[in-house]
């Protein structure tokens, strides 16, 4: 059997949100076959530009088609590609909303959430058009939709009308890294995401402003701590510290390596990601797995990852967040801030890339 993939999410150098998870899916998927000599698989990465040099090397098994353009990829060079194919793939995945137009391969794609439909207000113009429309047509034309928590599979299966067994939930893993240098930043609270109003950071730096004048001796040098890349509607959340008066308690961080990530969710006081919306929230499975304790959303995805070791709060009220907030912090070394993180710790094994990428391969071995 051969199977093609689109490679242009996980083909970049910075990877967040769907370009980490199209890279560990297909890693993963690499690790398997390598070690797996019986399974008559072919795998072809059609990329738009040549692999990185963290992609996984060409195999007899493991090749890689570049070609272009990388404009409309899905409509032009992706679709072109498949068409010069030989011998012809037998499936193509696509570890993204958008499947390549005009072939008759059966296509099967990936879905993490549709916040779009949920919260068309917070995307921008351009960005919600392709979004609606293109996730459409690949939902139509789709064998199957891979999706990354089993809210997200209702919203799909409500959204979309389509049948539950085309939908299949896979949940993304985690990829544990030791730990390298301390944070320049001591006494902390941590946040982690792309900056943009799903996020709901602006709320975030609200609750964090209220948690700071109920409890100003106790905590007078503690600092709230974003580390995301700029997104889109942004500039709001940047203004929130001033507009609030707390310009300089909360530190920005625009990207931070896979390497240094960990000591900062080891060592911060909590975690919170008080989000409007999560179709999953790696963020929150990486701090549970390095014993850092969570303050989510009661809503979407979050309480289905988080379980028993979330500290829940309403996403659209600033005085629960910062409840939320006091909680986790003074909690934090008591037994039922123990009982919390042991039960993260245990939860975030719970999920693996390798568990994920299996459970991809064998469905497209089906088609």
């Amino acid at each position: 059997m051969i199977i093609g993939i689109d490679g242009y999410e996980a083909n970049v150098s910075r990877r967040v949100g769907i370009g980490q998870y199209a890279f560990e899916i297909l890693t993963h998927i690499y690790s398997i076959l390598s070690g797996d000599k019986d399974r008559s698989v072919e795998i072809v990465v059609f990329l738009p530009s040549k692999p990185l040099p963290d992609m996984p090397k060409e195999t007899a098994w493991w090749h890689y088609r570049v070609t272009g353009p990388s404009t409309l990829w899905t409509f032009i060079g992706l679709p072109l590609a498949i068409k010069r194919e030989r011998p012809a793939i037998d499936v193509m995945f696509s570890p993204t909303h958008y499947i390549p137009r005009f072939t008759a391969v059966p296509r099967v794609m990936a879905i993490m959430d549709i916040s779009y439909l949920k919260y068309p207000e917070l995307f921008k113009t351009k960005d919600l058009y392709q979004l609606r429309h293109w996730t459409a047509f690949s939902v139509a034309h789709a064998a199957k939709i891979f999706t990354i928590s089993e809210y997200s599979k209702s919203d799909i299966i409500k959204e979309y009308q389509v049948p539950r067994d085309r939908v299949v939930v896979t949940y993304p893993g985690l990829t544990m890294n030791k730990f390298t240098r301390v944070p320049s930043v001591r006494n902390y609270i941590l946040s982690v995401g792309t900056l943009q109003p799903r996020k709901n950071y602006v709320r975030l730096i609200e609750a964090f402003s209220l948690f700071l004048k109920e409890n100003k001796q106790k905590f007078s040098d503690l600092k709230l701590v974003i580390i995301g890349k700029k997104g889109w509607l942004y500039k709001d959340i940047l203004a929130a510290p001033k507009h609030f008066g707390i310009e300089d308690r909360v530190k920005f961080l625009d990207f931070v390596s896979d390497a240094e990530l960990p000591s900062w969710y080891k060592h911060a006081l909590c975690f919170a990601l008080p989000s409007l919306y999560e179709g999953f929230g790696l963020p929150v499975l990486e701090a549970m797995a390095y014993q850092c304790p969570v303050v989510v959303s009661n809503v979407s995805s979050l309480p289905e990852i988080a379980g028993k070791a979330g500290i829940y709060v309403d996403p659209e009220d600033a005085v629960s967040i910062a409840q939320g907030l006091l909680t986790a912090v003074r909690q934090r070394n008591l037994v039922q801030g123990r009982e919390r993180i042991t039960a993260g710790l245990a939860r975030a094994k719970k999920f693996t890339w390798e568990k994920a990428a299996r459970q991809t391969l064998d469905v497209l071995e089906t088609l």
